[in-house]
């Protein structure tokens, strides 16, 4: 395909590679906090936490948020750094999902209203960084290995 803007084409082709690994880092690096929450209370009570699970019928609460902080942590690193990016992605995906549909699915579209919008936001992104794999910029490509 010839591009609208012809003169623009290197841009693009130079940026392209730079973008996407900062998506992966932006995207990795703000699962970690939210798996530091549930692994030790470093950003919130690990109580309310727990609480939060059970009312929302995530039983038993304490592997489910063990769980989901693993993933968020070690998954936000591996995603962040791409290595081992295509699992780890698509463990976040899993997570945020099922977050999106399982909890706030039921309060609308509307971030402001606890809705939907963005954590199927994440959950999309995460899902192209699954199928996209680590990219140029990675530590996936650096050893030779995609998964």
């Amino acid at each position: 395909m010839r591009p609208i803007i012809p003169f623009l084409a290197p841009v693009w082709a130079a940026l392209t590679e730079p973008a996407y690994a900062l998506l992966r880092l932006v995207a990795g690096g703000f699962l970690v906090p939210h798996g530091l929450w549930k692994l030790f209370g470093i950003t919130g009570s690990q109580e309310e936490m727990l609480a939060f699970f059970s009312s929302i019928g995530l039983e038993p609460a304490w592997p489910f948020m063990i769980a989901v902080g693993l993933v968020e942590v070690v998954g936000g690193v591996l995603i962040a750094i791409g290595f081992l990016t295509r699992p780890a992605a698509l463990a976040a995906t899993a997570t945020t999902a099922t977050a999106a549909l399982y909890f706030h699915l039921q309060y609308g579209f509307y971030v402001e209203a606890g809705g939907v919008e963005f954590s199927a936001l994440w959950a999309i992104a995460l899902l192209f960084i699954a199928m996209r794999g680590g990219g140029t910029w990675s530590l996936d490509r650096l050893v030779g290995r995609a998964v």
